[in-house]
């Protein structure tokens, strides 16, 4: 009988990640919780805040990829349902769900595949219009469908009232749109690779 050979799992793997992916993926997850640092601005009568932890999930899909950014924004939101306070305004994951803004939060997984995925196929040019359009669909229209969503199973609000709540915010995600096209390409010209697949 021929012995049959044993296959080491690698200890830099995890579910598929080398080590260099795993710190990726924990230095975007860091990046998103960072952006909520400086608060939540609420405007308007839907509760919907202002933050910047949507510009980081846009840059986590556009420079990591579909598999690794939707990775880093689960890793981010898992820890903010185990109750740390991560989110803009000091707020849990939990917290988040049980207002009717938890469209929002919840479609920032789906933004990250889209964003992810699309961004995957400009490369290696990564030309800039392109990555605009690419940002703004997951970044913009992606998330407010999920938020809209929310808005009226959690709410009393109509289609109309539901849609027009996201207008007020329109200005400062195509600023975030525009910001984080605009490092996704330099990252890419310096650093080709990082999305594989």
């Amino acid at each position: 009988m021929s012995a049959v050979p044993q296959v080491e799992k690698s200890p830099s793997r995890a579910a598929g990640f080398a080590a260099r992916d795993l710190a990726q993926i924990a230095v975007f997850a860091a990046l998103i919780a960072a952006l909520g640092l400086p608060g939540a601005i609420t405007v308007g009568f839907s509760g919907v805040p202002i933050t910047l932890q949507t510009l980081g999930v846009i840059l986590t899909g556009a420079i990591l990829g579909a598999r690794k950014g939707t990775a880093a924004v689960a890793v981010f939101i898992a820890l903010t349902m185990i109750g740390l306070p991560l989110l803009s305004g000091g707020r849990t994951g939990l917290t988040a769900l049980a207002s009717p803004t938890a469209g929002y939060l919840i479609g920032w997984l789906p933004a990250t595949v889209v964003i992810g995925w699309l961004t995957a196929a400009l490369l290696p040019r990564y030309p800039f219009v392109a990555g605009l359009l690419v940002n703004a669909l997951g970044g913009i229209v992606v998330i407010y469908l999920f938020g809209i969503a929310g808005l009226l199973v959690r709410t009393d609000l109509g289609l109309w009232a539901a849609v027009s709540s996201n207008f007020a915010f329109v200005p400062g995600d195509l600023a975030k749109v525009v910001i984080a096209t605009a490092v996704a390409k330099s990252v890419h010209r310096a650093y080709p690779g990082l999305i594989r697949g």
